[in-house]
Formats: structure tokens, sequence, C-alpha cells
């Protein structure tokens, strides 16, 4: 068993009309939607679990049992019973089990939610400690500030020249699709306080999932998988094109969406990848014959929803496990592509494009995978004092596809942010 004994206790509050007000300016953790969500109270942590790589499982199975034993001991008192009360742990993990970086799950010391008008806190200590920790109070944003980004290691030429090489080991049958990405790197003040950014992001993008977790913050469009009361749904993105200037190209731009053949083949591998993953966990699944169109403020992209009822006693990071990397930010097949992107990509990838989101004792929870982000590197990361950050977007490449249309769809996706971070 855990060595990690944990006491929670969940209690009503008047509704909070703030989240993010509450979280720490330098490592806010959040996770929202449409002004909905959790928040980390303060920057307190009850407790951290941290998995490296090289381990010989992989990393989300071990999260997956390591909370599984933390719950199981856990002393938790929850009159509420709502999505996000009682117990609850923040997560990012890798895109890759060979990245560099950590996958982790956070248990703040405090969260603070809203969902359907009604608020909450949940105060949260080691069964050892004597008493919760003192709960921080909202403190008022920092000043307004600004962020620059600029060519990463994978510059704009550099990612058309990626592409056409996927294109040539596509066309000799190595894969059927691979999710090429680019970064941009950049600084910004050590003091900014980064729950202007969040915030930026989920009043600009309220229909996304607007997270931030450990340095990585960001507002995806893409669910991974949620689960609650046995029910456990997904939606699969891929396809995509920019929104017009006016209502008359953005029908147009829609409408061609809908009838590409590159695109609509694209996404058919991503959502039966899906089901194919889902399908020895549930009882029913069903998903829709043909995807809808999702808007979004800056794109569109087609979309299917898929719906299944649990039939075994997964939790969401075991789903989380059985379904990531999906065919929509890796490829297909899944390994080879995998493998490609390790050999083409010149970077690390690290938490862009894992899965980021939070569960709850029970192992109900809501997940997105990491897209639309950056990672922030710990405040005052480099001699001048200044906070680096790297930004990745990316875009399936399959037969047919045209190294400067994905190049132009890569700056569509990085258009949240970076509009965000100036």
């Amino acid at each position: 068993m855990s060595s990690i004994r944990l006491v929670a206790q969940t209690r009503e509050i008047p509704p909070v009309d703030d989240l993010l007000a509450h979280t720490s300016a330098a490592q806010p953790i959040a996770w929202l939607r449409r002004g909905e969500g959790i928040v980390a109270a303060g920057d307190g942590v009850a407790a951290t679990i941290s998995i490296p790589a090289g381990r010989d499982r992989r990393r989300s199975d071990i999260l997956a049992d390591v909370w599984r034993e933390i719950a199981a001991d856990a002393e938790i008192d929850d009159p509420l019973g709502l999505p996000g009360t009682g117990l609850v742990a923040f997560g990012a993990l890798t895109f890759d089990e060979d990245s560099a970086a950590d996958s982790i799950l956070i248990v703040p010391d405090t969260v603070i939610g809203l969902r359907d008008g009604r608020s909450w806190i949940t105060r949260i200590r080691r069964a050892e400690a004597a008493d919760f920790a003192p709960v921080a109070e909202p403190a008022a944003y920092g000043p307004h500030w600004a962020g620059r980004v600029g060519p990463g290691a994978q510059t704009p030429r550099c990612y058309q020249d990626a592409v056409r090489l996927a294109l040539d080991e596509i066309a000799a049958g190595q894969y059927s699709k691979v999710v090429l990405a680019r970064d941009l790197a950049g600084t910004l003040p050590g003091d900014a306080d980064l729950r202007r950014l969040v915030r930026a992001l989920s009043t600009g993008y309220p229909d996304t999932w607007t997270f931030a977790v450990d340095g990585l913050i960001g507002a995806s469009p893409e669910t991974l998988v949620t689960s609650h009361a046995r029910t456990v749904t997904a939606r699969v993105l891929a396809g995509t094109t920019a929104r017009g200037a006016d209502p008359e190209e953005d029908a147009e731009a829609s409408a061609a969406l809908a009838a590409s053949v590159k695109d609509l083949a694209e996404h058919r591998f991503a959502v039966q990848s899906v089901l194919a993953t889902l399908r020895p966990h549930t009882r029913t699944l069903r998903a829709d014959d043909e995807p809808f169109i999702l808007e979004l403020p800056n794109l569109f992209h087609l979309a299917t929803d898929v719906e299944g009822e649990l039939g075994d006693g997964a939790s969401s990071l075991d789903l989380v496990g059985a379904m990531h990397p999906t065919a929509a930010v890796a490829g297909t097949p899944t390994e080879t592509a995998v493998e490609a992107i390790r050999r083409i990509e010149p970077f690390d990838r690290g938490r862009y494009a894992g899965p980021v989101g939070w569960i709850d004792a029970s192992g109900d929870g809501e997940w997105a995978i990491a897209l639309r982000c950056a990672q922030f590197a710990p405040a005052a990361s480099d001699a001048s004092g200044a906070r680096r950050v790297t930004a990745y977007a990316g875009a399936g490449i399959v037969a047919g596809s045209d190294p400067e249309s994905e190049l132009l769809e890569t700056r569509v996706k990085f258009r949240p942010l970076v509009d965000a971070l100036a």
C-alpha cells in the first residue's frame, strides 16, 4: 500500500465569482470550462506523485495504481458528491514514455470549485498532520504583462521539410498517418501573473478545457476521456481549417472541410482508434456515423462524440492509459507513428499532446489532450530573471497533405496562446 494517507473534507460555500483569483499567480493549478471548474487555492500541496522515464511499466499505469491505493486508504468527508468534490488530484502526463519530463499527479491542500451554480471548498491534509493548512485568501491580479515567442528548434522551413519526409514514408507504406508538431520558444517577465494568461484563454475560448498544471497551460478543444457514474465520454477531433474573414468565407470554409476527402479520412482513422480502445472497457458504446463541425473562434474542426457505459472497474486514469496516444495526436499505426515522431521532430514534446486533467477518489475524472498549450519553466529561469516558455502546435499528415498548408494549420493553432501571451 502507498505510504501516503490523506484526509479530505468538502463543504459547500457561497458561489465563487472568480475561481482564478484563489489560485497561485506563479504556479496556477486550474481546470475550467464555461466559467466553471476547480482550482488549487494558494500554492500548498498535500501530496505529489511524480513518475520519471525509465520505468518498466507505462507511467499512466503506475499513477493509476498508486492513486487507487491512496484513495482506498483516504478518509473522505464529502456530503456534496459532485464531480470535483472530495479528494482530487490534478494530473499532466507526457506524450511519450521516453520523454525526459515527469508524469505527475498533484493533490493541493485546498481546492475550490464551482459547478451548476454551487461552490465548495475541499481541504486536504496528511493523516499525520495536526490540522488542515490555513486557506489562502484570494489575491488581486498582478499587472498586465507581455511575452514574446519566436521560432524554436523546428523552424517553419524545417517543418515543411519534415512534412515532406513524412509524406515519402507514407508513400512507402511505413504508416498511414503521423502528427508532426513544431515549437515556438520565448520569454516572459519572471514575476508575471500567469492567472492572466489562464483567464484570457478561458474567456476567449470558453468551450475548450482551459488547464494549468505544473507549468503546463493551455486551452484544449479535445476531450480525451471523461467518466462520471459509470458513463464514459470522449470527443475526437481530426481535420482542421481556418475560419473565414466574414460569414460568407466562414460558410465556404466549413463546407470545404465537411467535404474534404483528406480530412474525412484522417478523422475516420482517429474515431476508429478511440472506439477500438474503449470497446473492451464498455458494455455499450456509440458514435455518430458522420462528424459534425466544431466551431472555435479561430478555426473549424471535424468532431465526433463517443459515449458508452463502463463494463469494468476501470478508472479515468486507466482509460487514459488505454487511449493515449490517440491517432488524432500520434498517427496510425500508433507505435510506428510515435517512432516516426521521435525520429523526425527535433525536440522532446514533454507533456504537449499528453493527457491533462483531474481524478477523484472514486476514479471518475475529466481528461483532455494537452493542445493549444505551452510549458512554462519555473519563475526566473534564466540569468536575466526572465521565465522561459515553449509553445507547441501540430498537424496530421496523411497521403495528399501539402507542406505549406500544414504549416499554415500550425500557425492557426498557435494563435490562441500567442494572442494571450501578447
